[in-house]
């Protein structure tokens, strides 16, 4: 079975790849020759999942899923959230965006932070939403280089290194993407596909 993941970003779907089951070929945005931005205009990070799996599902006619992702750091109430991908401008620089949320933070005490993943699936001509959600915490500086995005500046509960120090094995089983990934392998796991 055929399913597109809605996203350019080649470390999210090896992140993706590696969780679903040997009989689900995933597909990214560039296998089916989708290249134009697909505007994340949404208020929420469901709305923007579901924007974008809907454009791949009416313009391209694939099964597809999507998801969205916001850093919400509790001193800042819940910036940069929505908008973490852009939080420093529409060049969407990851450095950037840590630099600054780390100079927004400088004062603060209350550190405390969580990652929430929204995804949508459309399957069949049916719709379906599954979440994920990590505690954590935002060091002073930035650790580590593996993963992507906030990784190197977000310590999740229970764990003394950030998401940038972390294996893949160890992020994936405990993250926001994993937990929402999960829930959508075993969904897909029950349907006879």
């Amino acid at each position: 079975m055929k399913l597109v993941f809605a996203t350019h970003n080649l470390y999210k779907l090896k992140e993706v790849q590696e969780l679903l089951p040997p009989k689900i070929k995933l597909l990214s945005l560039d296998d089916i020759g989708c290249f134009e931005e697909i505007p994340e205009t949404g208020a929420t990070l469901e709305e923007n999942a579901k924007i974008k799996a809907d454009h791949i599902t009416q313009n391209y006619g694939f099964d597809c899923f999507s998801d969205d992702t916001g850093l919400l750091v509790n001193a800042l109430k819940g910036a940069p959230g929505v908008y973490s991908a852009r939080y420093a401008g529409e060049q969407k620089s990851a450095k950037d965006n840590m630099a600054k949320l780390l100079v927004e933070l400088k004062n603060q005490q209350d550190r405390s932070a969580y990652f929430k993943t929204v995804m949508h699936l459309n399957l069949n001509g049916e719709a379906y939403t599954f979440e994920g959600i990590v505690n954590g915490s935002i060091p002073h500086q930035e650790f580590g280089t593996n993963g992507f995005g906030y990784d190197p500046i977000f310590k999740p509960e229970g764990h003394d290194k950030t998401f940038g120090e972390l294996s893949s094995e160890i992020k994936n089983a405990i993250s926001h993407r994993g937990r929402a990934m999960q829930k959508l392998v075993a969904f897909l796991k029950k349907q006879d596909l």
